[in-house]
């Protein structure tokens, strides 16, 4: 990449918290690809924040990003457990469903820069749905992305 960088506002594509944890993808702003054939990206960075371990990791989300995690949501909406990003490029997301289905347990993998995972455990209700959507549709609204 390597385009202008534009930074209208941050919004939380996802938000997973409760119980003191928390796991939050903030994209910060949109990267224009510079030549004809090199896609756009949104930057931000994954926050990981729990009583015993707090960190974060950059990320890049593509508009195939963006596609593949409405798929994820419809997934997990459907009881599924979750792998977005899996094999990609930068930090991958697996949400995975408790048993009891009132809580999730969402592990953020950096496999390629500081080789290290971690798993936070948070409620997950049918409210968080209706909420996740609406940030993607926010996403998707405020920084029209185009594929190269």
């Amino acid at each position: 990449m390597g385009g202008s960088t534009t930074q209208e506002r941050t919004i939380d594509l996802i938000r997973l918290e409760g119980h003191g944890n928390s796991v939050v993808l903030r994209l910060t702003g949109r990267e224009r690809g510079r030549e004809r054939t090199a896609s756009d990206a949104l930057t931000g960075e994954f926050l990981v924040d729990t009583p015993f371990v707090r960190g974060s990791c950059g990320v890049w989300v593509f508009p195939e990003d963006l596609r593949r995690w409405q798929e994820a949501l419809d997934a997990l909406d459907a009881g599924q457990d979750i792998a977005w990003r899996e094999g990609g490029r930068g930090p991958e997301l697996f949400i995975d469903r408790d048993e009891d289905d009132e809580r999730v347990h969402a592990t953020v993998k950096d496999a390629s820069a500081s080789l290290t995972a971690v798993t936070v455990t948070v409620p997950l209700d049918d409210a968080w749905f209706d909420d996740a959507y609406d940030r993607l549709d926010l996403t998707w609204r405020t920084w029209p992305l185009t594929d190269g």
